[in-house]
Parts: C-alpha cells; structure tokens; sequence
C-alpha cells in the first residue's frame, strides 16, 4: 500500500515537473523584399517585456532562417538587427495556448530607403500627442498652390471648417487661433485662417488653452479655451504676402477682398479689406458672435430657460452683426494688426484695430408647436426684416519682463457698437383648429453700445522651483443705449365681436454693468510630487437697468409714462473668494483637486418704489483634474468643475415686458443662484507607423436649483416669469468619437465619426411642470485623396435622428430623421485649366408639427492660372446651381418646438480675378544664427 502511494506521488510530480519543463519555442525568417535577398547573420533577441533583459539571442542561417527553443512561458520582445537596415521590434508572447509563436516572413527595411520615405512621403509623424496637446505635422498634409490655412485645417483627422470659417475640432468648437503663441487679428480664428497661407506653417497645435495664471502656475483653475497655435516655418517669418481677389456677378452681386502681411523677424504686420454682397460677408463667425445677441428674440439658457428677451431690459428687437446665411447682406469690414518684440525680446506689444458693418434685409416663416397641459398651440409667423449694424474694436497687450523671474502684461480693449432694426411681423395663433389670435408688430429700434475692459497680470517666480506668485487686476464697463418704437395689434378671437389690444409706444433704454476684480495666487511646492495653490479674490459688480415705455399725449409727442412696462433697476454684488488647489504629479499622471468659496452679498433696489432688498449666500467652486500619458502619442485627461451661476440683472428686474405682445416677461426679485456639476474628458491615440488615429471627447453636465421659465399660457398669449426650479435637475451630455487612418494602397484617407447629445430640460406650463428630452445621434464617414497636379476630391456625411418628447403630451411625436452630406473636388488639366465643385444636401424628415425640410447647394466653377506658382487665378463659378438655398433649422426650446425658414441667396454667376503675391527673405535672427 505504501509503496502504491509513493509511486502515485512520484507520477504526480513528474507531470508537474514535465508541465513546468513546457519547450516553448519561436521561428521565422527575414529578408529584404525589394531586392530579394536573404539576409544570413543578423542578429536576434529575445528580451523580456517588462524589464527588457534579454532571455536568449540567436543569428539567423545562410537563408535568413531563424529558431529560438527552450523559451520560458510569458510576454516577450523579438528585436532583429542587421547592419544597414532599419531594426525591427515586435512585441509576442508564449502560453500554453501558444507554445511555438511563427513569425513568417520580416521584411527589412533599408535605414536610406526609411529615410526617403519620411522626407519625400512626409508620413511619419503626421501626429504628436503631447499631454493633452495634439499637434499635426503641415508637411504630412498635401495642399493645392496658394491654398489658405483653412484649406490645410480640413485635411486634418476630426476636423471640420464650414461655409462660415466655423471650426470643430474633435467635436469641440475652437474659440481662438494664435500664430507663434500669440494673438492675431484678436478674437476671431476666421481671420487667421483665411488670411495666412498653408505654405508658411509647420506645425498646428490643438490644445486647452488656460487662463494666464494657471498657465503661469502650471495648477489648472477650470478655465479652459479651445485653442489652435500655428507655428510657422522660419524661412516665412521674414517677407511679405497677400492677396487681391476681385469678383463680379449677375443680378448685381459683387465681392472685392484684399490683404497685405509683412512679417520681419518678431515684428508681424497685416491689413486687411473686404466689401461684398454675396453672402460673404468678411466678418468671422467668432467676431460677429462676440458683438452680442442676434436678431432672434427668443434664446435658451443650459437649465431649459427659455428667455424672450433682446439687448437689454425691455428692449426691442436688436442686431449683433452676425450673419447666418438668413437674408441678403451688404457688408464691409476692414482690419490692421501689429505685432512686435524688442530689447531682446524683453517687450512686446499686440495690437489689433477691427471694423465694419452689414445691412441684411429677408423674410422669415416661423412654425411652432407649444405643448400645454391641455393640448398644443400651433403658433405661425411671417416676418420681415431690415437690420443693420456698425461695429469697431481697438485691443492692445503689452508684456514686459522686469527681470528674470517677474513679468508684467497690460492688456485693454474698447468696443463701439450700433444697430438699427426695422421688422414687421405678422403671427396666428391656433388651438386644434380654432383661431384664438392675431398679431401684427412692428418695430423700429436703434441703439449703441460702449464697452472698455482692462487688466493687468503680475508674476513672479521665486528661486525655490515651483514657489510662485502672481497678481490680477481687471475691470469691465458695459453700456447699452437703445431707443425704439413699437405698434402691434393683439386681436383675440375668444369674443364677440373680437376684441383687439393695441400698442404704440416709445421705449428708451439704459443698461450699464460695471465690475472690478482682483485676484491673488500663490504656488508652493509641499514635495517633488506635490504642490499647492492658494488663491484670493474680491470683485465687485455695479449693475443699472432704467426701462421706459411712453404712450401718445397727442400723434407724434410719447410723455406719458406707462408705469406697468417701466421700472428703474440697481443690481449690486460683492463677492469675496478664498481657495485651494493641491497639485500631485508622480510619473505620467497628474491629478490635482480643491475648492473655491465665496461669500457673495447682494444688494437690489428698485428706484420706482424704493424697495431694497439685501441678500448674503455661500458659493462653492470645487475641481478636480486627472491626466495620464499612456506613452509619446497617447493620453488620456478627466476634468471636473462645479460652479455657482448667478442670476442677471434682467432676471431679477421686476419689470413686466411687452416687446413682443405674445410673449411677455416678468423678472423674478427673489430669484437664488443655481449651481452647476460639469465633467469632461478626452482620449487621444495616434499610431505612427500605421498612422491610425483615435480622438474621444464627451462630458456631462446637471444643474441644481435651476432658472427656468413658469409659463401662463391663456388665450394663445404667455406671460413668462423666471423662478428656481424644485426638485428636479435639468442636465446634457454629449460624446464624439473619431478614427481615421491613411490606406497607403491607394494614398486615401478614410475616417470614421460618432457624435450624440442629450438635453433634458424643465419649465412650469400653467403651474404644471413639463419635462422637454431631447436625444440626437449621427454618425458618418470622410474620404479624402490628393493627386498633386491631377486632382483631389473629399466626402463626408451621414444620418443622424432626433428623439424628442415632452412629459405634458407623451403622444405627440416630433422625432425625426436626418441626413447630411457634402463634397468637393477639383480637376487640373493641361494648359493650366482647371475645374471643381462642391455640393452640401441637407434633409430633415417630416414630424407630427413639422413638414419635410430638404436642400441640395451645388457650387461648380472653372479657372485656369497663369504666372510663376499659379500666383494668378482666373475663374468662372456658379452659386447655388439648383436654385434651392433656403436657411432653416428646427429646435426644441422650453415647452416650444420650433422651425424656421429664411430666404438665402439664390442662383447667380460670378467672374472671379485672384492675385497672390509672396516674397520671402532670410530674418536677421537666422543670419545670426549661421
């Protein structure tokens, strides 16, 4: 018996010791391919993939065999050398799964042919990922002669750039685009883009830009830009270029643009000028943006407010400048920048000088379909419009070094502004079939506005790495002026006879906001990991809102005060602010987290009945940031704020609203702040042998205690008041995706997007809350080829579908189905001729409230060039062949589904002359340097 047990022991243990004793193994062979030849004698290794010590060597046969026996069970690294050729790395492992791992055939690769390839072919490295940096690599990316730095951006992986110069990058919006680090032409990327030539960059970076102080501290704050840096070549940074571009059409259409750039070592220097009546207006889409709110008087907060207000107050119907594609323009604008270095580069200076105006006339047809309680409201309107606006800005920034370690940066800018509005606007309102009233509205309203801001930012960097120091100071004034008259005719149909509503009445407006701010940072490293910033600020903001509406004495003379639609308004706070923000780096991640509170103190006062209210709350701004870099061209960064959003003077003014008859408005005294959660992140991967990329971004969003609208609907006619929102939380998320990549086989790029967003929003409908979801998904793909002096072509597009409910009536359907795409091409042929076009369709399908909406704008021209490089174009084009440019969108606003169509510009042929002009030198730094 004890002698059948030990040898049932000793069986055991010789399995195990022969399971243990596993020969895992490897072979292959090696050559080179394009001359085949078998490489006998190059070196082979086998090391370990998480140390890197090598297990076994071996040298390869008289045919470039190779075979490695007795290898451990794990993850390994084949390296394979070979004097002259490139190495070769791979990464394998050996498991039970896989005892003998067969390499096949390894093709070596010439070090002179690997060379070429990244010279002549520029493939390699067309992408760096650095921390949450990407930068693209402009020598990668092909572009026709003269092309602009727009034309380089849309070869980019996750790029687009519409009709308007609108970038979106990755599936975010670039707010700001700077040349070598610093601002060009001030806050509108558009004139960057057009007005720089692709030629002359060298690298194009895409990053978060942050605040001045967390730039200089290194500790992010939460403040966050998305942002393009274009860093130039240095045989472009001394010379001069431009362009003279002259167009003339049918139908009186014309287009006349001209820019000149000197740029000389560190000292840049650019005009610009454009006039046109095409629908190419000169002005950027960001410029016009950042003149304030457009002609549409209805706009939506990110709680679901749905707020119908313009300008200021009581305010008419106003006009920002920004033109959309609604209507026919007529705009010129102009520009100047300099930008210069001097005392070794100690002082700089940046100034910007913009101009212009636009007058747009066109007609509107609004549909919309109001969800109430009981039913819907189905609301149709007509407009027409007449509105323009003159605009000039002069911005300047100033940065000294006072030493080594301190820096001082001066920066101001002053804004006018003017508008003049006429519309006419004629609305029916309809419940189930029944009409229950009209309205006619006219509106005659100019106004002008000031604005002046300033800043100055100290910083001072102590002998101790990472103590430092830094001071801000800023101030902003705003003043709104308007003056405006408004007629309407309210007739409703629930009487007999009708009764009608009539209004006619002058109404002056005053808003002016004033706020001074200044904030204290200090940086102390607590270890080589860990460091800490410290943070106090104070800001005090002044606030005024003077509303008057006067009826008729006799025709002509307004001085009698309507005392229900007036109200003079005083808005003070005085915030004072305390922080930490503890920073910890160890390795490739970075992780910092804190908070800011603040004791916010409110002070209102209502100048008619000298009622003064004075409120106190606690505000918290926690954060938190987290960032891991998987390796050289790969990263991964989480971001978290939260943040206190208080509520405006023109929420809070208890002023009764008659601007838009159907649409009345009451502010809301007792309104409190509501607070704001917001995570976001991305991930970002590039492959560069493949050239395989991925960019992931997406966040989400909720709002506590938000401001929402309680709406009174009664007779087709809603009085809207603000209040916060209880028990409920409003919130968004979005997500996009990207992956593209080269097939070198036939030298095409194909790239692959997903994009969804979310938005639930909450409003009261006559006392009853009403839930408003939204949920949009598309998808798609882009195709991209260039054949230098044959031809190129780009395609993109793909469906998308919206889900749209409200909780007061499930039943109604709006969702709908949705497709976009748009291409472009061009063809060279002989003798310098040329042709291209480029085409964009459009299609929204049709809902319970809604018909179909559909468009196709094809655009087709033919050019040939003359001169050294193409420097002269001459071309013939058509706009718009089809003859079907109208402008409409569809939206869920509060309890409101909307759809609007205005009419565009239509079919016209234009005659087309472009110069470009370039003459580069050598800068004086780089003959130094030699």
């Amino acid at each position: 018996m004890k002698l059948a047990i030990s040898t049932l022991v000793l069986c055991c243990l010789c399995s195990f010791a022969a399971m243990a004793q596993t020969n895992y193994s490897i072979k292959g062979t090696t050559g080179d391919a394009s001359s085949n030849v078998k490489l006998a004698g190059a070196t082979v290794l086998v090391l370990n993939q998480k140390d890197s010590i090598m297990r076994a060597f071996a040298w390869t046969g008289s045919f470039g065999e190779f075979a490695i026996n007795n290898l451990p069970k794990g993850k390994f690294i084949l390296e394979m050398t070979y004097p002259g050729y490139a190495d070769y790395v791979d990464k394998f492992t050996l498991d039970s799964a896989n005892t003998m791992h067969d390499f096949g055939y390894i093709d070596m690769v010439l070090k002179t042919k690997l060379l070429k390839d990244v010279i002549v072919k520029g493939e390699v490295d067309a992408i760096k990922i650095k921390g949450d940096t990407t930068e693209f690599n402009a020598k990668a990316y092909k572009t026709q002669p003269n092309a602009s730095v727009e034309d380089l951006l849309k070869q980019f992986p996750g790029f687009q750039v519409d009709k308007d110069g609108k970038i979106t990058a990755q599936g975010k919006t670039v707010q700001k685009v700077l040349v070598d680090g610093e601002e060009f032409f001030g806050d509108d990327p558009t004139l960057v883009t057009k007005n720089l030539r692709a030629d002359m960059v060298d690298k194009v970076q895409l990053y978060e830009k942050k605040s001045d102080q967390a730039a200089f501290t290194g500790i992010d704050d939460g403040k966050t830009t998305t942002t393009l840096n274009l860093k130039l070549k240095q045989d472009k940074k001394n010379g001069l270029f431009g362009k003279v571009n002259s167009n003339i059409g049918t139908d009186g259409y014309y287009e006349d643009q001209l820019q000149f750039n000197r740029f000389k070592a560190n000292e840049k220097f650019s005009v610009y000028g454009t006039t046109a009546n095409d629908g190419r207006t000169g002005l950027g889409w960001e410029d016009n943006n950042s003149l304030g709110v457009g002609n549409d008087n209805m706009q939506m907060s990110d709680d679901g407010a749905m707020f119908f207000f313009s300008g200021s107050g009581d305010a008419l119907d106003s006009f920002s400048g920004y033109f959309d594609g609604k209507g026919k323009p007529v705009a010129s604008s102009a520009g100047a920048h300099l930008d210069d270095k001097w005392d070794g580069d100690k002082q700089s200076i940046n100034a910007n000088y913009k101009i212009g105006q636009i007058d747009v006339t066109g007609t509107t047809i609004t549909t919309q379909q109001q969800t109430l309680p009981t039913g819907t409201n189905d609301v149709n309107s007509n407009e027409t419009f007449n509105n323009f606006a003159f605009r000039q800005k002069l911005d300047l920034t100033y940065q000294i070094k006072l030493d080594t370690s301190a820096t001082l940066k001066i920066m101001a800018s002053g804004t006018d502004k003017t508008f003049h509005v006429v519309n006419d606007v004629s609305t029916e309102t309809d419940s189930a079939g029944v009409k229950l009233n009209t309205n006619n509205r006219s509106v005659d309203n100019h106004g002008d506005e000031h604005i002046f801001n300033a800043s100055a930012l100290f910083t001072k960097k102590f002998k101790k790495v990472g103590r430092t120091l830094s001071w801000l100071v800023s101030e902003a004034y705003d003043q709104n002026k308007t003056t405006g008259f408004l007629n309407s005719t309210l007739t409703y149909y629930n009487t007999t006879p009708p009764r009608d509503s009539i209004i006619n009445q002058f109404k002056p407006t005053n808003t002016t906001t004033q706020t001074l701010k200044s904030n204290i940072t200090y940086s102390e490293p607590i270890s080589k990991r860990l460091s800490v910033l410290f943070n106090y600020g104070i800001s005090i903001d002044n606030a005024t809102s003077n509303n008057q509406s006067f009826d008729q004495s006799s025709p002509g003379v307004y001085d009698i005060l309507d005392q229900t639609y007036s109200n003079d308004y005083k808005f003070n706070q005085l915030d004072n602010q305390v922080g930490a923000i503890f920073n910890y780096k160890y390795k490739k991640a970075t992780f910092n987290f804190g908070t800011k509170v603040s004791d916010d103190g409110y002070k209102q006062v209502n100048e008619y009945t000298g009622d003064a209210m004075t409120r106190n709350f606690i505000n918290w701004y926690p954060q938190a940031m987290y960032q891991y870099k998987f390796g050289p061209q790969s990263s991964l960064t989480i971001n978290y704020n939260g943040s206190t959003q208080q509520p405006g003077i023109q929420q809070l003014q208890p002023l009764l609203t008659n601007a838009d008859p159907l649409n009345v408005t009451l502010g809301n005294p007792d309104l409190k702040p509501s607070f704001r959660n917001s995570i976001y992140g991305w991930y970002n991967n590039y492959k560069v042998i493949s050239g395989l990329s991925y960019f992931i971004n997406g966040g989400y969003n909720n709002t506590f205690n938000a401001i929402v609208n309680n709406t009174v609907t009664a007779d087709g006619k809603n009085t809207i008041q603000y209040v916060n929102l209880r028990g409920e939380t409003p919130y968004n998320f979005y997500f996009y995706g990207n992956v593209g990549q080269k097939i070198k086989s036939i030298d095409t790029y194909l790239g692959l997007y997903a994009n969804s967003n979310a938005n639930v929003t909450y409003s009261y409908i006559n006392n009853e809350l009403d839930k408003a979801q939204s949920h949009t998904y598309s998808g798609g793909l882009n195709i991209q080829k260039y054949v230098e002096k044959k031809y190129d072509f780009n395609l993109g597009g793909g469906p998308s579908y919206t889900f749209s409910t409200m909780s007061l009536q499930p039943d109604v359907n709006n969702n709908a189905a949705g497709l976009n795409i748009n291409g472009g091409g061009n063809l060279f042929l002989p003798l310098k001729f040329g042709l291209g076009s480029d085409i964009n369709y459009n299609y929204t399908a049709k809902t319970q409230a809604f018909s179909a909406q559909y468009k196709t704008i094809w655009n087709a021209y033919i050019f040939k060039t003359f001169l050294k490089e193409d420097k002269l174009k001459i071309s013939a084009s058509v706009n718009d062949l089809l003859d079907q440019n109208t402008n409409y969108s569809r939206g869920i606003y509060g309890n409101t589904t909307t759809q609007t169509n205005t009419n565009g510009i239509r079919r016209f042929f234009m005659l087309s002359v472009v110069w470009n002009f370039t003459k580069f030198g050598t800068s004086k730094t780089q003959d130094q340097s030699k």
